[in-house]
C-alpha cells in the first residue's frame, strides 16, 4: 500500500520512517494524552510520520485478573478525541468479527494480533470496513506465509495492508527477531513494520505475567532501520512500571527522544547508500 492512504498521516516527504507508538492500552483519557502530545511533538519536530496506537480492551491475558480496559466506548472514544486533538491517525486491535465495524467508526487502522493472523474470518471483517488493516505476523508463522494472511485482505477489495514483524518462538519463554523476514515481506508488495517491543517479551512465566527486555529496544530499533523497514511499533509509557498492561517491556518515555534522533541519522545513512 502506499502510505498516503492512511488519512492525517504527514510528514511523509521527509525520506524518514514512520513511527507507531503509544501506550499498551487506553488506561485512562489523562495517561493518553499526555503520551500523545509528548510523542506528537518529537515526531513533527523530527518530521517522522506519526500513528498513535493504544488498545481499547486487551483480550489476550495470562492471567484472569488481568487488566482488560475502561470500557470499550470510553476508550474508543479517548482515540477518536487524540485524532482529532493532533490531526494524527490512530490505531488499536480487535479480536472478534464483530469488533472490526464498532472499532472502524473511531479510528484510522484496525490492527490484527499476531495470534490472529491466520483468522480468516477476522481479517475479512477488517478488509471490509475499507480501513487500513496491519496484521501482525504470528509468533509461529514464517515470514513468507505472510503473503497468505495479506492476500485475504486485498481479495476481500482492500489493498490497504500493512504487515507487522514481532519475532518468532524461541523455546517456551522467548522470542527472537529474524531480520531477513523484512526484506521477504516487502518483496511481495507489503509495507512492513518491525515492533520493537512485542519482538522482546518473555511470554509464558510462572508468575502468569509477561515479562521482557527493555534494555534492547535501542538495539533492535536500530537493527530494523537498518535493513529497511519501513516503519517501526514502539510502545511507550511515562512509568511503566505502572502500567497496567505489558509494562515490563515498553520503552520509558523520556528515552525515545534521543532514540529517535538516532534512528533518523540511520535512516538518512540508509538512504543515501541506498
Amino acid at each position: 500500500m502506499k502510505l498516503d492512504q492512511i488519512p492525517r498521516l504527514k510528514n511523509l516527504d521527509s525520506g524518514n520512517f514512520f513511527l507507531i507508538a503509544g501506550p499498551c492500552a487506553i488506561e485512562g483519557e489523562e495517561m493518553a494524552f499526555e503520551i500523545a502530545e509528548y510523542v506528537h511533538g518529537l515526531c513533527h519536530r523530527l518530521q517522522i510520520p506519526y500513528i498513535f496506537k493504544g488498545s481499547y480492551r486487551k483480550a489476550n491475558r495470562s492471567r484472569l485478573d488481568s487488566f482488560t480496559g475502561i470500557g470499550d466506548e470510553k476508550a474508543l472514544n479517548i482515540l477518536k478525541a487524540i485524532g482529532k486533538q493532533y490531526d494524527i491517525p490512530v490505531t488499536t486491535d480487535i479480536h472478534a468479527d464483530a469488533e472490526a465495524a464498532l472499532a472502524a467508526e473511531y479510528v484510522d487502522i484496525l490492527q490484527i494480533p499476531a495470534f490472529l493472523c491466520r483468522q480468516t474470518s477476522l481479517l475479512t471483517a477488517a478488509a471490509e470496513t475499507g480501513k487500513v488493516v496491519n496484521i501482525k505476523k504470528g509468533q509461529f508463522v514464517s515470514p513468507e506465509a505472510m503473503r497468505f494472511a495479506m492476500e485475504k485482505v486485498r481479495e476481500a477489495g482492500n489493498e490497504k495492508v500493512i504487515l507487522t514483524e514481532r519475532g518468532t518462538t524461541f523455546g517456551y519463554q522467548d522470542l527472537v527477531i529474524d531480520y531477513r523476514g523484512i526484506p521477504t515481506m516487502q518483496s511481495f508488495g507489503a509495507t512492513v513494520v518491525l515492533d520493537c517491543t512485542h519482538s522482546l517479551q518473555q511470554p509464558n512465566q510462572a508468575s502468569g505475567v509477561t515479562g521482557g527486555r527493555p534494555a534492547l529496544i535501542g538495539a533492535v530499533a536500530r537493527a530494523g532501520i537498518a535493513v529497511g523497514a519501513d516503519g517501526l511499533f514502539i510502545e511507550t509509557h511515562p512509568r511503566p512500571s505502572e502500567a497496567k498492561s505489558d509494562g515490563a517491556n515498553m520503552l520509558p518515555m523520556g528515552r525515545l527522544e534521543a532514540l529517535l534522533e538516532s534512528l533518523v541519522r540511520i535512516r538518512e545513512a540508509v538512504v543515501r547508500e541506498s
